[in-house]
């Protein structure tokens, strides 16, 4: 077996001690089945059904497998971009520090920088993967934002975070903006037939805007840890519980960054823009009172509303990358083109060309 282990690798044995590790003494996997779950944009995902003896009620019966996309450019570019890295020290390494809620995780080790890499984590259903095209509701909505709190308090302002992932020192993607101005014209061949005009407008204006000095300030005194990809296909949901219960998976992009790009990009991406429109004052209001409550200090109601629209822009960058970097699928192409419809109109409904110098 090699140090981390491809699905190919892993046998009942492994597994076994896996659970033997994390508590779970006296079980003993006999034999494991495996299928696949999810759409697969950043990596492959399985899920093992375990035939267990000697097993409690605290024994999981299945858990998910996180290994390398099957997809080559996927791959390389998650080597390129070190999210593989990154996911597996998050999990690894942070994961017991925050209070945002996670799957528990059985294993995390990659080789090198990838692509070789395995997470092994709970399995979350009967929690439903939140459905991107589709929306959700306003409830939902709310929960998720509210969610974030657990990862940003933990880290607001903390300098060890920068020992796990550096420093994001410029605007809204300036340590992108190359990748994002290679990737704009084959977003836009691929999309702009079906983009109003100013919504292809402010996609090409995302590219042609400097780095966003006016951000600076708000980058060196205001930071946290960011998912950078806080999306519904990456929220695991249970509706049956009041506020519906999340759970937050896919940390690859996980990075030091600003707060509010999570929250701008979770509401602008997946929610229609009316429904968008008529919650997110009272849900940015929410979500701040929140932070106040979890412990963080120095961050006005106004500031975090500015900072809200001026969030808006890393969605840009993440779906214009995300389309011209992922595996092309129809519903990947249907999923980009959604978000960037919805991105262009909250960041033209707030305003947010202001920011752009």
């Amino acid at each position: 077996m090699t140090k981390v282990p491809t699905p190919d690798d892993i046998a009942a044995e492994w597994i076994t001690e896996r659970l033997r590790e994390q508590g779970h003494e006296g079980a003993v996997v006999k034999e494991f089945s495996t299928t696949r779950v999810g759409t697969g944009q950043s990596g492959l995902c399985l899920r093992f059904e375990l035939n267990l003896e000697g097993a409690d009620d605290s024994t999981p019966r299945t858990l998910i497998g996180k290994f390398p996309s099957d997809d080559p450019i996927t791959r390389e570019a998650g080597v390129t971009l070190e999210t593989y890295a990154s996911e597996v020290t998050f999990y690894r390494d942070l994961a017991p520090r925050m209070f945002i809620r996670l799957p528990r995780c059985y294993y995390a080790d990659i080789d090198g920088l990838g692509p070789d890499f395995l997470i092994l984590m709970e399995d979350m259903y009967p929690a439903v993967q939140g459905d991107q095209l589709a929306g959700c509701t306003a409830e939902v909505a709310r929960a998720a934002v509210l969610e974030l709190v657990g990862l940003q308090a933990p880290s607001w302002c903390d300098a060890s975070m920068h020992d796990y992932f550096g420093y994001v020192e410029t605007g809204p993607f300036g340590d992108m903006k190359a990748l994002y101005n290679q990737g704009l014209p084959k977003f836009l061949k691929r999309f702009e037939a079906s983009l109003e005009d100013d919504e292809i407008e402010i996609f090409k204006g995302m590219g042609a805007a400097d780095s966003c000095p006016t951000y600076e300030a708000y980058a060196k005194d205001a930071f946290s840890l960011e998912h950078f990809d806080y999306r519904l296909d990456n929220l695991l949901i249970y509706e049956s519980t009041s506020p519906p219960r999340i759970t937050t998976v896919d940390w690859a992009g996980v990075r030091v960054g600003k707060p509010l790009h999570d929250v701008a990009l979770f509401m602008g991406s997946g929610l229609e823009p009316d429904v968008r429109r008529a919650i997110e004052t009272d849900i940015i209001r929410d979500y701040h009172a929140a932070l106040l409550e979890a412990g963080v200090e120095n961050f006005s109601r106004e500031r975090c509303w500015k900072e809200y629209r001026r969030g808006v822009f890393s969605g840009f960058a993440l779906t214009v990358l995300g389309a011209a970097l992922a595996k092309q699928t129809e519903r990947g192409d249907a999923m980009f083109l959604a978000m960037a419809r919805r991105l262009a109109r909250q960041a033209l409904d707030l305003d947010s060309w202001e920011f752009l110098d």
